[in-house]
């Protein structure tokens, strides 16, 4: 049985725990006081699908060796973020929250020969094969997003928010008390649900080219996307971002839909919403203050975009 329960162990987790010194309990790592806060937990279900559970901070990074990196399997990366509650603090200069997404990767993009461990990691991993998961759908009948995911061809990286119907399976991994009989078998099923939902978001995407990516591309639309994310006042501007980004004006839009799904304009006025309505239900302000913070300069066109948005008027949703 002892034999058994080792082969459920995430080898990642296991060079993590030998790399402090200590052990796993049930496929879960108490970080120790001298290195830290926290937790780690995994388990590998099957050949097919495994997850790890991240939450600690830790006085030091560390840098361990990835022990699959010449694993003959491909995995798809599925990262949560933001989403343990304690986590969610608000982006430094700025009222607005990490908002709760997860990344999308294809094994491409996920070939590390280190793993670097950070200070602080707050995150859920579900690794999944993509043949196992390939030989599920019809492709033929499928998106090019997902085609282009699935086939596992291309280094390809995708974001999604996390809605609150996902939300809340995430919040069942995290919390729900399941006695050890059932663990595995409760988590499995947890972690193909978040991937089947994923899956029919990324379906909904209507990219028709797949353009591959790099690393340096990938950390220039992030610094795009935090540009303007840090000035919700001012509407983005094509141009001058994409001379903030050293792209032209076609790549820049191109590859920021392909990440995130959205395109730059709309992906900002989402977010600027979400920044109205943590400004009218938790700071309090008026409908007006709200507006005019947020760089609007007609009350009524405001109004109107929070409706579009949010599904109801602003001071119907600072009341309620």
């Amino acid at each position: 049985m002892e034999k058994d329960r080792q082969q459920t162990e995430p080898n990642a987790l296991k060079r993590f725990a030998h790399l402090l010194g200590t052990g796993l309990k049930d496929g879960r790592l108490e970080i120790p006081e001298e290195f830290g806060t926290g937790y780690c937990s995994g388990f590998v279900f099957n050949a097919h699908i495994r997850i790890l559970i991240l939450n600690y901070e830790l006085n030091r990074d560390f840098v361990i060796e990835n022990p699959d990196v010449d694993a003959p399997e491909r995995m798809i990366l599925f990262k949560f973020q933001n989403i343990f509650p304690d986590t969610e603090t608000s982006l430094p200069g700025k009222q607005l929250k990490a908002m709760p997404s997860v990344l999308i990767a294809t094994s491409r993009m996920n070939t590390d020969i280190v793993i670097p461990i950070h200070t602080s990691t707050a995150s859920i991993n579900i690794e999944v094969n993509a043949d196992y998961l390939n030989g599920l759908f019809d492709l033929s009948e499928k998106s090019p997003v997902l085609q282009g995911l699935l086939e596992n061809t291309q280094p390809l990286l995708f974001e999604q928010m996390i809605y609150p119907s996902l939300q809340r399976i995430v919040d069942e991994i995290i919390s729900e008390s399941i006695d050890e009989t059932f663990k595995l078998f409760f988590l499995r099923v947890k972690a193909e649900e978040l991937v089947c939902r994923l899956l029919m978001e990324l379906e909904k995407r209507d990219e028709i080219h797949l353009y591959d990516l790099n690393s340096h591309d990938i950390q220039t639309i992030y610094k795009v996307k935090d540009q303007m994310l840090d000035h919700l006042e001012t509407p983005p501007v094509i141009k001058e971002l994409a001379v903030y980004a050293s792209m032209s004006p076609t790549k820049l839009k191109r590859l920021f839909k392909q990440i995130f799904g959205n395109s730059i304009f709309n992906y900002y006025q989402e977010f600027r919403m979400k920044e109205a309505a943590l400004l009218l239900r938790e700071e309090k302000l008026s409908v007006s203050d709200v507006g005019y913070q947020l760089g609007f300069t007609n009350l009524s066109h405001f109004s109107r975009v929070f409706n579009e948005h949010i599904g109801m008027k602003p001071k119907q949703y600072s009341r309620s």
